[in-house]
């Protein structure tokens, strides 16, 4: 039974670290993308018009 539980604890610790490294990956990406749509809005606003 002892063996059992250090497995479980095991399986969840892994759990949690992955759960974690994902979790802060997304909010990296989700991050890059508001940066490129800023980028892409300055771009847009600074561009001259040709008239």
């Amino acid at each position: 039974m002892n063996s059992l539980l250090y497995v479980i604890a095991a399986i969840l610790i892994i759990g949690w670290a992955i759960g974690f490294f994902v979790a802060a990956v997304g909010s990296f990406i989700h991050l890059l993308l508001v940066l490129a749509i800023i980028v892409l809005l300055f771009r847009i606003i600074r561009r001259p018009t040709a008239v």
